[in-house]
């Protein structure tokens, strides 16, 4: 049998469970359009039990993909079912965006380079902040950690409620990274300059804690990597407060170039036109 891949357009795909909410579709054939590519991307629905098989069509060639996206739940899994991990994929110990060479699937994580590009274009000189307080150390708070790490920024505190998840994360990515429970929150913004949000906290306009940033030094940042809604709650409170913020919109849309040049070949621009689609498309949803 013929393998799909040589024989038809370039197709690549979103997967998750349920993936029906993702705007990865709509991030990457505005760009097949605005290019004039011949390809297509599409969402696909996996559930847990299934996705070792799907990545086997992957690999084998009998879905007719040469890559994609994967969101929850299934990054950690796609980084083990995965061949060829890199050092982002292999420290975080979870993908996003996979591709296949030679049937063997290559996977890499684009969400620290979304997050830090994100900063870049809305507050650059974000990564002269010395002191970075991280609320959160689920899964999403991996990447963004070793973002942070990786651009300089020399003492990362992580505070999350259970401490045992903050100090694993602090195992994990080194002697920059310093844990701390939940009520030693206001000690260690005390003098930062960046503080992130990769929590839950305030998603789709559900209220969250009250915080107080005052402790942040002059000129302090806050972001969150939420984005829906927009202005999250603690992005308001930060705002109201007198701190300069920067949504997770862009964190998105970053994140989704360098797979779009590993299964397109071309590495695409984010602009004002793409972003004001999802704003729409965010504003236009139920």
């Amino acid at each position: 049998m013929a393998d799909s891949r040589e024989t038809a357009q370039p197709a690549a795909f979103v997967t998750g469970w349920p993936i029906k909410h993702s705007r990865s579709p709509i991030i990457h054939r505005y760009w097949l359009k605005q290019y004039g590519l011949a390809g297509s991307y599409e969402p696909v629905a996996v559930a847990e039990q299934d996705f070792a098989n799907f990545i086997e069509s992957l690999k084998d060639g009998t879905s007719g993909f040469r890559g994609g996206n994967v969101t929850i739940p299934h990054k950690e899994a796609a980084f083990r079912l995965a061949d060829c991990p890199d050092d982002l994929a292999e420290e975080i110990g979870a993908t996003n965006t996979l591709w296949v060479e030679d049937g063997r699937i290559h996977a890499t994580n684009t969400d620290g380079y979304g997050f830090a590009t994100n900063l870049d274009d809305f507050h650059p000189g974000w990564d002269r902040a010395g002191r970075a307080v991280i609320l959160g150390a689920g899964g999403a708070s991996r990447a963004v950690i070793q973002a942070v790490r990786d651009r300089g920024i020399g003492e990362i505190h992580v505070v999350n409620r259970t401490f045992s998840r903050a100090q694993e994360l602090a195992d994990r990515f080194g002697a920059k990274v310093h844990a701390h429970a939940l009520p030693a929150l206001s000690e260690v913004m005390a003098g930062a300059g960046l503080f992130i949000n990769t929590t839950s906290l305030g998603m789709d306009g559900e209220d969250s804690a009250i915080i107080d940033f005052s402790g942040l030094r002059t000129g302090a940042l806050v972001t969150d990597i939420v984005y829906v809604p927009l202005e999250t709650p603690i992005l308001r409170q930060a705002r109201e407060q007198g701190f300069a913020t920067a949504d997770g919109l862009g964190m998105l849309l970053h994140q989704a170039a360098p797979g779009f040049e590993k299964w397109f070949g071309r590495r695409p621009v984010v602009d004002e036109r793409l972003r004001a689609m999802i704003v729409d498309d965010i504003q236009a949803a139920p």
